[in-house]
């Protein structure tokens, strides 16, 4: 009788065990599936304000704070935009001082937790910009989803996605030369952002399922006048763009894609995120079945993105070796792939989804010689 009751007692711990570890890789896999838009991705590291003056701001010293560069700085309440790092400037050892372009709002103080984003604006393109633009509403397959279009003269449209993290205002730090070289803009809000319906199970599906907001904003651009239109998305909104240009009904009106920081390889993202969040190694796997059980998201057995060698759009790709959330190789290995179909762009000392802040001036003149053939 007391080996009995000491086997179903291993077997009660045994399955609580099992229990746990389902449980726990449930709740690591939610970093990925429910990323708030706008919040800042955890492998982006907090940063302590030491001081302000006129032009100047001094942060904490970490790789973060010395990247080359224009960033938005936020945190408690504030928005800022940060310019390059000031070597000459008198500071203490722990800190670096950058250039401080403006506070867009709110306050900066001493002792303020903040972070680096690529997002330099907030509001819409007509307060951050000045650049007159239309409320729209795209009709999606889950609802309506609200968008900005940016009037233009060509008839080529420039269809902006973001990704991970972010919302429509990021878009709006390429507009401006979008604009001024007369491309008429959509940028999109998508499933699970601010104003736009949720997803059936209220998870992100990494572009899985939300390529078919892209597709929708397709349709609603050739409806509205377009002729062909480009793609242009960043993070998973760059799978997303990637998928609609392999999958839509309509990808033969797709002139061009531009993918800056693409996630090919969910499951190396998903492990990023949440070893970011201390998730022990161990449970890594447990994160990604469990992102696959609640999602329906599957890894090819290749390794290799379908989507991605069946390509036939062209595509000029932005990535760079210090993309701890998107893995640099995947992009590299389409490119070599698909040299007929991609260009490859290597940009060094940007964090996911901030290829242009890294460089903005040869990020720019890049998607300037992509375009031009286009039109």
């Amino acid at each position: 009788m007391g080996a009995v009751k000491a086997a179903v007692a291993a077997v009660g711990v045994a399955f609580a065990a099992g229990a746990a570890s389902v449980a726990a890789g449930r709740v690591a896999s939610d970093v990925a599936l429910k990323a708030p838009p706008g919040e800042p991705l955890p492998t982006e590291p907090r940063l302590t304000v030491h001081a302000t003056a006129a032009g100047r701001i001094a942060l904490t010293r970490a790789f973060a704070s010395q990247r080359p560069g224009t960033y938005g700085l936020t945190g408690n309440g504030c928005h800022a935009v940060v310019g390059t790092v000031l070597d000459g400037a008198p500071h203490a050892p722990d800190t670096v001082v950058r250039r401080l372009e403006r506070v867009t709002h709110g306050t900066l103080e001493p002792g303020d937790k903040v972070w680096l984003t690529p997002d330099l604006h907030l509001g819409d393109p007509r307060t951050a910009l000045g650049l007159d633009h239309d409320d729209v509403e795209v009709p999606g397959e889950l609802g309506i989803l609200p968008a900005w279009f940016v009037p233009g003269d060509r008839d080529v449209w420039v269809i902006a996605v973001h990704g991970l993290g972010a919302t429509r205002e990021h878009p709006m730090n390429v507009m401006e030369f979008l604009h001024r070289h007369h491309f008429p803009v959509l940028a999109l809000a998508y499933r699970g952002d601010p104003g736009a319906p949720r997803s059936p199970d209220g998870l992100n599906h990494l572009g899985e399922t939300e390529w078919r907001d892209v597709d929708a904003a397709i349709r609603h651009a050739v409806r509205h006048g377009a002729e062909r239109v480009v793609l242009l998305g960043w993070s998973t909104g760059a799978t997303m763009a990637l998928r609609a240009a392999t999958r839509s009904p309509l990808r033969d009106r797709v002139a061009g894609l531009v993918l800056d920081s693409p996630v090919l390889d969910w499951t190396a993202t998903l492990r990023a995120l949440a070893a970011a969040r201390r998730t022990p190694g161990a449970l890594l796997p447990l994160a990604v079945r469990a992102a696959q059980g609640r999602t329906g998201l599957r890894t090819a057995p290749t390794g290799q993105d379908t989507d991605a060698s069946g390509l036939r759009t062209p595509t000029l790709l932005f990535h760079g070796p210090d993309d701890t959330v998107a893995p640099w190789g995947p992009s590299r290995r389409l490119a070599a792939r698909r040299p007929d179909r991609v260009t490859l762009r290597t940009v060094r000392h940007a964090p996911h989804g901030a290829m242009w802040n890294a460089d903005p001036k040869e990020y720019e003149e890049s998607l300037r010689r992509f375009l031009t053939p286009l039109v």
